[in-house]
């Protein structure tokens, strides 16, 4: 069987006492929303930091573009095209959206300006407020600004962890509009998130953690559909 565009298997491991990972499994196409959901304390953004190398696994492995990258640290993930958006303190609050942004270009040796553009014309209100402080911004707005951060990298994959949290559900409605327009670049995006029913709506497929293990997975729709998904983690 073909190996998915970036994938981890079976991991194992958690943050140096008991295991919060039980062998969950998570893989992810080009231009393929996928989203992890279930209740708290699943694993969901644990899961996430490990793929991304933030935390040691005891076993199992993460494969990019066919290659395992297991091992690597989290810079280098970084380097060959991985990105990630934080839940909280994702923005610098005492520099501008501008200066933000910049700084999200950091591993990048060419013109920016273009990428700049970009997410500008994805987020129109960053360009209105480029030179206002990112702390003096609103909940949903920071969001824009982190999310636009981690694109200035120019990733091949977008890890978002809770993106809406906090936000009213217009915000919310806003954003998830935002990454499908994301993902029409041919971009992999991969999105832990509490707002089960709305991300699995925009989701290409889905997975539902408990207790560190893939308790159900299948397309968004599927999971929508599903009788014991909807009883037991969408409230009926």
């Amino acid at each position: 069987m073909q190996s998915k565009y970036f994938e981890c298997k079976d991991l194992i491991g958690g943050y140096g006492g008991a295991d919060i990972l039980h062998g969950c499994s998570v893989a992810i196409d080009k231009n393929e929303i996928v989203v992890i959901v279930g209740p708290n304390g699943a694993g969901k953004s644990t899961a996430m930091k490990a793929m991304l190398g933030m935390l040691k696994i005891k076993s199992g492995s993460v494969s990019f573009m066919g290659n395992d990258i297991t091992k690597l640290s989290t810079q280098l993930r970084i380097n060959q095209g991985l990105s990630f958006v934080p839940q909280t303190n994702n923005v610098f609050t005492e520099l501008t959206v501008r200066e933000n942004l910049e700084i999200g270009a950091y591993i990048r040796k060419d013109d920016f300006e273009e990428t700049i553009d970009q997410i500008y014309d994805l987020f129109p209100v960053l360009k209105d407020k480029q030179s206002q402080l990112a702390g003096e911004l609103s909940g949903g707005q920071r969001q824009q600004v982190a999310v636009g951060r981690a694109l200035m990298t120019k990733p091949s994959v977008l890890m978002l962890d809770e993106p809406t949290a906090g936000v009213s559900p217009i915000v919310m409605d806003e954003l998830f509009e935002r990454i499908i327009e994301i993902k029409k670049t041919g971009m992999a995006i991969l999105i832990v998130e509490q707002n089960a029913k709305q991300a699995l709506n925009i989701a290409d497929y889905g997975y539902v953690l408990v207790n560190g293990q893939n308790k159900h997975f299948g397309t968004g729709k599927e999971l929508l559909d599903s009788k014991e998904v909807r009883q037991s983690f969408l409230g009926g």
